[in-house]
């Protein structure tokens, strides 16, 4: 049956393809949208990264700005620019406080898929904007900034355990975080909270049977840095408590005369966050579910995030296929990086992974990504039904007086109608594909002590060498080298 007969629907048709090709062409993938960027920042080609990065809108929306200042303030600390680069990560902690995703933000979701989101950053995304705010402020010589940072880091570590109940297993401290905490108030003379920082980071990876956190075995470093300032403060008890559960004896070294350097070395580029299509099945007696790679697991179907629509009986959605993000790292080599330093060489231990740890946060949350995901595919499908009835009911409202003609013209209608719905629905189901790619794919780090005066130092890595001047001026400093590729 031709539609033309329907003129109104044709009408309707082409607004709605009209309407909806913005949304069809936004539903790349963020990884495409932001390719030139990302591969000029791997290239360490840092002037055409910038001039990549203003030439692409996408980012400059709102729902995007967090990874906007982001990226800004790492490209801006890769160039040496920390003045600059703190400006947009104070950007990035101003945009953290202020927005909240709103109730547009979850019906547009329901309707087209999470991308159309205020992205508000991942939880260790969060933590990464202070360790880089505080080597700025070093870098800049402010140690009373960074200190700040180093207490903010406590804030935020209180936020992130407040999301969860107590005893739950999930992402709610950062390990790498509190020993850069511990290293910061070090720095600063204020050892007994080192010491408190870093007995919080070496007590996240005891809590494990493998002394592992999220891909990361305990430094020895990190004990030996809890042996020294417990021994500075006097509790020799503590050191006794954690020699016997590391098995590593406290040995007490001399204090070098011209300090030390703490250096971390950043390799490659983070984890890429890709969309990957799942089947949720309803049997029509215990609900809904998905076969994963751990078993049959049930999915909560959120009867108040799709309260807003129409309902229908859920049993009419016996199979439904969503789309849900996962990670794709970036495969780098996690070789020691070594330095050597006045006749003596130093190898770097791992302090954070984030092929590992993106994976594993993501997958502490997938029941209920997929149960969002469920909730999003129920309403698209209410929503082809509706679209479907309302093209039906406007063609049999017409004055023509063959009843069959008009039932005939309704369904055809409706079918069609029904139809452009579906192949908008499923072009926008989309998984949220965005996350901070520049960070590294891995930190390592390593101390060094240092003579009174200049220190020639030479860092070496797999793929490439180094050499660095440093002052030793009798204290603590911090410094990061960053390679891309």
């Amino acid at each position: 049956m031709s539609l033309s007969v329907f003129p109104g629907l044709n009408v309707l048709k082409a607004r709605t393809v009209l309407l909806l090709l913005p949304f069809l062409i936004s539903c790349a993938s963020y990884r495409t949208k932001l390719s030139d960027y990302y591969s000029n920042i791997g290239r360490e080609n840092y002037a055409a990264a910038l001039e990549a990065k203003k030439a692409n809108l996408f980012l400059s929306q709102d729902r995007n700005k967090l990874l906007y200042y982001m990226e800004r303030g790492k490209l801006f600390h890769l160039m040496q620019s920390y003045d600059s680069s703190n400006l947009y990560f104070n950007k990035a902690d101003e945009f953290l406080e202020s927005k909240r995703k709103t109730a547009g933000d979850f019906i547009v979701s329901n309707l087209l898929n999470p991308m159309t989101q205020t992205y508000l950053g991942e939880d260790f995304e969060r933590f990464m904007i202070h360790y880089y705010k505080a080597l700025n402020y070093l870098y800049l010589n402010d140690p009373e900034g960074a200190r700040v940072e180093a207490r903010r880091i406590t804030l935020s570590t209180s936020e992130q355990e407040d999301k969860f109940r107590v005893g739950s297993d999930r992402y709610k401290q950062d390990a790498f975080a509190f020993m850069v905490q511990g290293m910061i108030y070090e720095l600063n003379g204020e050892t007994n909270n080192a010491f408190i920082s870093y007995r919080n980071a070496v007590d996240l990876f005891l809590s494990n049977q493998s002394h592992t956190y999220y891909g990361v075995h305990l430094p020895g470093q990190l004990i030996r840095d809890l042996y020294k300032t417990a021994f500075a403060m006097g509790f020799t008890e503590q050191i006794d408590i954690y020699a016997s559960k590391t098995g590593i004896p406290f040995e007490q070294k001399p204090v070098a005369e011209g300090g030390e350097l703490i250096l971390f070395f950043e390799k490659g580029m983070a984890p890429v966050k890709v969309d990957q299509s799942i089947t949720v099945t309803n049997d029509g007696i215990n609900g809904f579910f998905f076969d994963g790679p751990y078993g049959r697991t049930g999915v909560p179907f959120n009867y108040a995030a799709a309260g807003w629509v129409k309902p229908r009986p859920l049993n009419e959605f016996r199979m439904l296929r969503v789309a849900i993000p996962g990670y794709e790292p970036r495969q780098y080599r996690v070789d020691p990086f070594t330095i050597q330093a006045n006749g003596e060489s130093y190898t770097g231990e791992l302090a954070q992974e984030f092929n590992v740890l993106a994976k594993q946060v993501l997958e502490e949350r997938m029941v209920k990504e997929i149960a969002e995901a469920l909730v999003r595919a129920v309403v698209k499908k209410t929503s082809e039904y509706a679209v479907s009835e309302a093209a039906k009911a406007v063609a049999k409202s017409s004055d023509k007086k063959d009843e069959k003609k008009k039932q005939r013209d309704g369904e055809a209608a409706a079918l069609t109608a029904g139809l452009l719905m579906n192949i908008f629905n499923s072009a926008t189901e989309k998984a949220d594909t965005r996350n901070w790619q520049s960070l590294p794919a891995f930190i390592q780090y390593v101390r060094v002590p240092l003579k009174k005066g200049n220190n020639q130092i030479v860092l070496g890595s797999t793929t490439g060498e180094k050499t660095v001047s440093i002052n030793g001026s009798g204290g603590i400093q911090l410094m990061n080298w960053c390679i891309m590729h």
